[in-house]
């Protein structure tokens, strides 16, 4: 199974999170945005300044989430994923689910194989599918 992952996915399992995304173990190939490595630790620092994590827990986290995003390929923001996020999509998606969705359609047009967007965010997910997208985790 070929996924492109959205930071929802990622972070349930780096923060060992219920409900995360029952198909994981059938993924053999994943890919996302350069995005989701930001998401992922800014996420992990909010959870810091919130007094949510003690510094190991946060280097646990931390250590977790490099090993995820090793072994998932990053695709570059370039001009061409930025300039198509800020045009309309089909639904409404916010800022950052448009660079992820602008990221996944680039990426298919460009090779035109079959994949599915994992997304735990409901708006993604539903613009996903309005662009003839395959969706899991929601």
């Amino acid at each position: 199974m070929n996924c492109y992952l959205d930071s929802s996915v990622v972070m349930r399992r780096v923060l060992l999170q219920s409900k995360s995304l029952p198909q994981w173990d059938k993924i053999q190939t994943s890919f996302s945005s350069r995005l989701l490595r930001l998401e992922c630790l800014r996420t992990l620092d909010r959870y810091r300044v919130l007094g949510q994590f003690s510094d190991e827990a946060l280097a646990n986290q931390r250590g977790r989430l490099e090993k995820y995003l090793s072994s998932i390929g990053i695709l570059p923001l370039t001009d061409h994923i930025l300039r198509r996020a800020e045009e309309p999509f089909a639904t409404s998606v916010g800022s950052l689910d448009s660079i992820h969705l602008a990221t996944a359609l680039a990426w298919q047009e460009m090779h035109g194989r079959t994949f599915l967007l994992a997304t735990h965010d409901q708006a993604l997910a539903l613009a996903g599918r309005a662009h003839g997208l395959d969706v899991i985790g929601v």
